[in-house]
C-alpha cells in the first residue's frame, strides 16, 4: 500500500511538473518537434520514468532534474528568438529538396532523407508527381512545404476573376447541451436572442442541443441529442 501511494504522489507531481514545463516553453516548441525537441521529450520521460519505481531514490531530484532541462531548453528559446545567427545551429536550417521539378540530390543526402519518403509527403500534399512541384522545402521539423507550379495549381478567385466574398469564423453557442455564454456575448448576442433562435427550429430546452453554431450569413445551424441517438 505503501509503494501504490509513493507512486502515486510521484506521478502527480511529474504530471505537474511537464504540464508547467509546456505552459513556459509555450505552443511553438511543441508544435514544432525538432529533433532537439524530440529528444528533449525523450529525455524528459527518462528522468521521471527510472525513478518512479526506485523507493530509494528521492523524487525531489528527478523534480529538480527536470526544472533544469525545462530551464535550459527555455534558455535556448530565448537566445533564438533574440540572436538570429543562432537559429541556424540550435535549430537548422530549411532545405530546398526539389528545384523546378528537379531533385537535389546532394540536399536530400545531406538530410538523410530518400525517395520513399520524399514521395510520402508529396502525396500527404496531394501531389503524385515531383514535375508538379516548383519547390520542395524539407522544414526542419521534418515536415515538406510545396509550391506547385502554376499550371498544376488550384484557381483561386482571384485567378477566374471572381469578386471576393469576406469570409467568417462560424460560433460555437452550445457544446455538449452546455451554452457556451462567452462566445454568445463577444459575438452581440445575448439569451433572449439565443431561445428565439432555438424555438424557431421548435426547440425549448438548452439540454435538447448536443451542439450549435452561428455563422453570418448562413443563421444557426442546430444538432439535436435525438438526431444522433439513432446513429450507429
Amino acid at each position: 500500500m505503501e509503494l501504490i501511494y509513493t507512486i502515486t504522489i510521484k506521478i502527480v507531481l511529474g504530471f505537474i511538473a511537464l504540464h508547467i514545463i509546456t505552459i513556459v516553453l509555450g505552443k511553438i516548441q511543441i508544435s514544432q518537434l525538432t529533433p532537439f525537441y524530440f529528444i528533449s521529450a525523450i529525455v524528459l520521460g527518462e528522468i521521471f520514468g527510472n525513478p518512479l519505481y526506485e523507493e530509494d531514490i528521492s523524487f525531489i531530484y528527478p523534480l529538480y532534474a527536470v526544472a533544469l532541462w525545462g530551464f535550459l531548453m527555455l534558455g535556448i528559446a530565448i537566445v533564438t528568438q533574440k540572436y538570429i545567427k543562432t537559429r541556424s545551429v540550435l535549430e537548422g536550417n530549411p532545405s530546398i529538396i526539389i528545384r523546378n521539378g528537379q531533385l537535389d540530390r546532394d540536399e536530400m543526402k545531406k538530410n538523410r532523407f530518400d525517395i520513399n519518403e520524399l514521395h510520402n509527403l508529396l502525396r500527404q500534399k496531394d501531389v503524385f508527381s515531383v514535375r508538379e512541384v516548383q519547390y520542395g522545402i524539407l522544414e526542419q521539423d521534418g515536415k515538406l512545404s510545396v509550391l506547385k507550379k502554376s499550371q498544376y495549381d488550384t484557381p483561386t478567385q482571384k485567378d477566374l476573376n471572381l469578386p471576393p466574398k469576406t469570409v467568417y469564423l462560424p460560433v460555437t453557442l452550445i457544446s455538449d447541451g452546455e451554452v457556451l455564454w462567452d462566445n454568445i456575448k463577444s459575438s452581440g448576442f445575448d439569451e433572449q436572442w439565443l431561445k428565439l433562435e432555438l424555438e424557431g427550429q421548435g426547440i425549448s430546452s438548452y439540454k435538447d442541443v448536443f451542439y450549435a453554431e452561428w455563422l453570418e450569413g448562413s443563421g444557426t445551424h442546430v444538432v439535436k441529442y435525438d438526431s444522433i441517438k439513432g446513429q450507429k
